[in-house]
């Protein structure tokens, strides 16, 4: 789980019987989701959303991607993002993490990152079969990148039928 706890508080747009979300529970969702939305800028400053794998890992969200690839060219020059995830439903809980992705380079950190993707994912990614099959390797040889969003703030979206807005704040490290 996490090494740093984020500060929380009930954000103003909430119902009055609303209570904030725990990071605990924002970890679970975080945890249980199998698709993210990756939000980068581009160089020429247009907006560039993309969905993918994530995984809590490493004290961050993390991701994976080619190097050529358009997400990868849009961190380069500004590593600011912001991963999102939810229930695409009027129920339910969505998060949203701001923060700054950086490649991960150490190569222990990989294979501890991969172990946690392959748990996540499972057969996706550990089958012949798997769409994703051969990606962990990959990335533990360092020919697919693996970035680790370090969060600043994040915020839990309680819907139907309380609405909350959480806010997470991590003290800078």
């Amino acid at each position: 789980m996490a090494d740093h706890e984020p500060d929380t508080a009930l954000g103003p747009f909430s119902s009055p019987e609303a209570q904030a979300t725990p990071w605990a529970s924002a970890l679970a969702i975080l945890g249980e989701a199998e698709v993210f939305w990756l939000s980068t800028v581009r160089p020429d400053g247009r907006p560039h959303v993309t969905p993918l794998l994530a995984a809590w890992t490493l004290d961050g969200l993390c991701f994976t991607t080619g190097a050529q690839e358009r997400k990868a060219q849009n961190l380069g020059p500004n590593p600011r993002c912001v991963l999102t995830t939810g229930t695409n439903a009027l129920t339910g809980v969505d998060v949203v993490l701001e923060g700054v992705a950086s490649v991960v380079d150490e190569r222990s950190e990989r294979v501890r990152a991969v172990a946690d993707f392959e748990r996540k994912y499972g057969a996706h990614l550990t089958s012949p079969e798997g769409t994703w099959y051969g990606l962990g390797q990959a990335v533990i040889d360092g020919g697919i990148r693996l970035y680790r969003v370090a969060p600043a703030v994040g915020f839990a979206f309680g819907k139907l039928p309380t609405a909350s807005q959480t806010r997470y704040t991590w003290p800078s490290r």
